[in-house]
């Protein structure tokens, strides 16, 4: 097409440049209008490969997959569906509990706990929804004494000893409701008796145990955490201190 829009000019006598000019714009007027077709056409073919891109979508794409717009009630929905999805979760804070003789007592109604997933306490104890891996962990602090009087003839041993123990209940090793088996245990020494006067006899000692492994649990199962009766009153009940949680991996 560049070829056949070339303009030929004559300059060889005193009249050519007029005919020349009238050449001239006829040949560029032929090219206008070939250049215009030809732009024409291509506009035609865009909008025709644009008709049969969309129709092929169309035909591929189900109805159901063209785009929507999403109502309020579609989000409320969606919302639901992702809570639904969370991994089971419990966490709980312990304090102490002179009703009870061998446990701390686990509460609901602080501001660290929550409870997803069907995850639940019942009796004191966590309840296990359905079958799983899960991770147990748990925590008790003390505030214990090391002083005894030089009269005491208790005969107990001079150190003190922290112990700290979670016990499962399940259905699939046994029907009786009290038997449990023990999943976690820890001993810890916290400090030796003695009789001086000082500060740092007399005064309180601060010591954690905690634990936490995986363990594949079955629906139904019961956790609980077991402590020494005499240990109880020198748990620390402040926030963070004492703590009892599982979550599904």
């Amino acid at each position: 097409m560049d070829s056949d829009c070339r303009v030929k000019m004559d300059v060889a006598g005193p009249t050519a440049p007029r005919e020349g000019h009238k050449s001239a714009l006829k040949t560029l007027a032929a090219c206008d209008v070939r250049w215009r077709g030809a732009a024409a056409l291509l506009a035609v073919a865009l909008c025709v490969a644009g008709v049969l891109c969309g129709a092929l979508h169309f035909k591929v794409c189900p109805r159901n997959t063209r785009l929507r717009l999403v109502s309020f009630s579609d989000l409320q929905v969606n919302l639901r569906q992702i809570s639904k999805s969370v991994r089971a979760a419990i966490h709980l804070e312990g304090e102490y509990n002179n009703g009870l003789s061998a446990s701390v007592h686990w509460k609901t109604d602080v501001d660290q706990y929550h409870s997803e997933g069907g995850l639940k306490l019942k009796d004191n104890e966590i309840v296990i929804p359905h079958q799983g891996l899960y991770f147990v962990y748990s925590q008790a602090s003390f505030r214990v004494s090391c002083h005894v009087d030089q009269d005491d003839q208790s005969g107990e041993s001079p150190m003190v000893h922290l112990s700290y123990t979670v016990q499962r209940w399940s259905d699939s090793y046994s029907s009786s409701r009290e038997d449990y088996e023990t999943i976690l245990n820890s001993v810890r020494t916290a400090c030796e008796k003695n009789s001086r006067g000082d500060a740092q006899a007399q005064g309180k000692w601060f010591n954690a145990v905690y634990m936490g492994a995986v363990f594949h649990l079955n629906a139904g199962d019961r956790l609980k955490t077991v402590m020494d009766k005499k240990l109880l009153p020198d748990v620390n009940g402040d926030p963070g201190q004492t703590f009892f949680g599982v979550f599904a991996l």
